[in-house]
């Protein structure tokens, strides 16, 4: 109990410290929910109460036939509600009208379930997280049929009209490796990144495709110009040397330079060397890639090939015979950092999130499971990039 008078700002700190903070939130969350509960229960009342008039009024017999029980999980824990309902009909509809959803969750609560999925954290950890706010956990299978909200957003994500406003697009196939019913599958996902003039990053979009084909890529592609991605501010395409890829780009993008990645001509090379050389041979490929003009760049490539040529054949001409590509970064005029410019390493960075995603996760249902992993990955680093809003953070969600 507060005295009945405090004389001093002393006196007052001593009695705030005194406070029992946990009993004090254990009262308000209490005090709260018994409050949301009798307004709730009170306008499903009035509702019904009004709905019986306007039967009435037009000559339609009706009466009220009891209650039954809902329960709802709310930002302040678990309420469970009495719905009135008459012969023919409940307040359910209604209910589902003040709490959104099904009436099972409050629309807040399935927001905070979406935001805490999308950042990262898996279906079980999600209702671990939101324990110590809503007093009450929610299991994976819950988080689960909330997440499917995303199927939507991410159809909708893939038809919205893109801006032309890249000066670099980084283009990779990333294999992921998924468990479903009948066994593990492999199937690559095609990405886009653009990178602006001020150095950001995007995804622009990703799509499950079943191979690298050209016909794939062009698909892809062909998708991404329709949409609005013209390529008139493009200097530079990066892509990771596929060869579906390779001959698909010059039927969407055939006036853009194309660089291809170092990291994936890096592995290339070092697949034909013996291990004990490798350390080298991958310092002297640094010294090309890392050169700082063209004219240093072709004269370390020069020194690699008189000095590897006859103990690996093989890899020097898996360097040479795509020197010309692997050195466009250098020919093109653009304020980004070179290592913007030489690999598709942006993408592959990302991927690892999803990697570490999906590997814990059981068996997939279909694709689409896939596809909201990826949407909410993707949106979170595209969100910390400046490059787009979360869409769980709008208004209109």
């Amino acid at each position: 109990m507060l005295p009945a008078v405090i004389a001093s700002i002393e006196q007052a700190f001593r009695e705030i410290k005194g406070f029992s903070i946990e009993s004090w939130e254990g009262e308000y969350r209490s005090a709260a929910r018994a409050a949301l509960k009798e307004i709730l229960e009170r306008r499903m009342s009035h509702w019904v109460d009004r709905s019986l008039q306007e039967l009435s009024a037009r000559g339609m017999a009706d009466r009220r036939n009891g209650y039954f029980s809902r329960h709802l999980l709310t930002e302040l824990g678990d309420l469970e509600l009495a719905i009135p309902r008459s012969r023919t009909f409940s307040a359910i509809g209604i209910l589902r009208q003040m709490a959104g959803g099904l009436a099972r969750r409050a629309g807040q609560v399935e927001r905070m379930v979406l935001l805490a999925f999308s950042l990262g954290l898996s279906t079980r950890k999600v209702g671990q997280a939101l324990l110590p706010i809503l007093g009450e956990k929610i299991s994976a299978s819950t988080v689960s049929a909330v997440a499917k909200q995303l199927d939507s957003v991410v159809r909708a994500y893939q038809r919205r009209a893109l801006c032309d406003r890249y000066a670099v697009l980084v283009l990779d196939g990333v294999v992921l490796k998924h468990r479903t019913g009948v066994g593990a599958i492999r199937r690559p996902v095609l990405v886009a990144l653009g990178i602006t003039a001020d150095g950001k990053r995007e995804i622009i979009d990703f799509r499950q495709a079943f191979s690298e084909s050209q016909a794939e890529w062009e698909g892809f592609l062909n998708d991404l110009y329709r949409r609005g991605l013209k390529g008139e501010t493009l200097k530079l395409i990066v892509t990771d040397g596929g060869k579906g890829l390779k001959a698909a780009l010059p039927l969407v993008f055939g006036q853009v330079p194309v660089e291809l990645c170092w990291a994936h001509k890096t592995r290339n090379v070092l697949d034909k060397v013996r291990r004990v050389d490798q350390g080298a041979v991958k310092e002297d490929l640094h010294r090309i890639s890392h050169a700082q003009n063209l004219c240093a760049a072709q004269s370390a490539a020069k020194r690699f090939v008189a000095k590897w040529q006859k103990p690996y054949p093989q890899a020097t001409a898996c360097l040479t015979r795509d020197l010309s590509q692997l050195l466009t970064f250098l020919r093109v005029r653009l304020s980004l950092p070179a290592t913007a410019l030489r690999t598709t390493n942006a993408i592959e960075r990302r991927f690892r999130e999803v990697k570490r995603r999906t590997r814990p996760m059981g068996t997939f249902s279909d694709h689409t499971s896939i596809d909201r992993i990826l949407f909410a990955v993707f949106s979170y680093e595209n969100y910390k990039e400046g490059t787009a809003t979360p869409f769980l953070l709008t208004q209109n969600t």
